[in-house]
């Protein structure tokens, strides 16, 4: 694969943090940081309901694949252990396949990097196998129905359902698993697919997660009725077979974990509403225009890409990352009194 000489030479002169800053991220709530989502895009070709408002005329707004590399590479020397390509689309951005050989070239044998990458599938099909072959992992699926009415209706784009079938498809026969399929639940749209998706999960084997949906929305639409609880799906889900629990695979892990009494199948419930998991948070999250967010709900965001862009070296990048990491807060606050949505919509955020 051919890479551009700015993202083949964006790292020549990287430098390590410096000797006085700490080689790993820890928050003053002594979580250790080690899970990276980057967006590289906030353009999308859906409209889904819970996201975007459905009107044309955004403005969108995207880094240089090279300038993604170099923040990635800064935060790996500071013990980031997971990245995540979000968006957005970010099957949509122009350079991704290179961004991701070059993200996977950074390996080492004594430093663990897991690759992965959330996509809506709609152009999966033909890049699963580009991906896996440039260094992917693993990838994540959006699809909120199984029925093609349903998705349709939630993403207000035309045959996408059997464009995301085979996207997913694809990413199996390609290595990039376990898939994992993510399902927003949103009452009044999808609430009945939950043992649908129980099935595709047997039968194709993925892993299925349902989300409970977030005031993350562009049109301000949430409201505490239209969230699906975790307690909720796990009482649906027994109506199909009964439900065992599994363990967690890392203590940090968002999705509690299921399966059935014969063992095939795997649904894992994101439940940031209901049953919060923010003690264990080890994420940072990077907006596709380089602002640095410490958790999807922060009233603050911290331009990391503009101390790059004003020639900002590797060293005072660490130092603003870990002053950045030492502001990030002890939980959100949805449901409570005085509970203030983020100025971004999760679009712009990034998954």
């Amino acid at each position: 694969m051919m890479v551009p000489a700015s993202i083949a030479d964006s790292g020549a002169a990287f430098q390590t943090a410096p000797a006085h800053l700490p080689s790993r991220l820890i928050d003053k709530h002594g979580r250790a940081i080690t899970d990276l989502r980057v967006s590289i895009t906030d353009r999308c070709n859906y409209k889904c309901v819970y996201c975007r408002t459905g009107n044309d005329g955004a403005q969108y707004s995207e880094l240089p694949i090279a300038d993604y590399l170099r923040i990635v590479k800064v935060f790996l020397a500071l013990g980031i252990e997971k990245i995540r390509l979000t968006g957005g689309e970010p099957l949509l951005r122009r350079g991704l396949l290179d961004l991701v050989s070059e993200i996977a070239k950074l390996r080492r044998p004594d430093v663990p990097l897991d690759l992965a990458l959330t996509t809506n599938g709609h152009l999966l099909e033909s890049l699963a196998q580009p991906l896996k072959d440039a260094g992917l992992d693993r990838i994540t699926v959006s699809m909120d129905a199984v029925d093609p009415d349903i998705i349709e209706r939630i993403t207000r784009v035309p045959g996408s359902f059997h464009h995301v079938l085979a996207g997913i498809r694809a990413a199996q026969r390609a290595g990039l698993g376990p898939v994992k399929v993510n399902c927003v639940l949103l009452r009044g749209f999808n609430e009945d697919q939950i043992v649908s998706f129980a099935r595709f999960s047997r039968d194709e084997g993925v892993i299925v997660r349902f989300i409970e949906f977030m005031p993350l929305e562009e049109d301000r639409s949430w409201t505490p009725a239209s969230v699906v609880p975790l307690r909720e799906v796990v009482e649906r889900l027994g109506e199909f077979r009964p439900v065992v629990s599994l363990s967690a695979n890392t203590l940090s892990e968002t999705a509690r974990r299921y399966t059935f009494d014969d063992g095939i199948g795997e649904i894992g419930i994101i439940a940031p509403v209901s049953q919060a998991f923010c003690g264990h948070c080890s994420r940072i999250r990077l907006t596709s225009d380089g602002k640095l967010r410490t958790c999807l709900f922060s009233q603050s965001e911290h331009d990391l890409y503009g101390l790059m862009h004003r020639g900002g070296s590797d060293q005072e990048m660490a130092a603003f990352i870990h002053a950045t990491v030492a502001q990030k807060e002890a939980r959100h606050h949805i449901g409570e009194e005085g509970f203030l949505k983020p100025s971004r919509s999760m679009v712009h955020i990034g998954g």
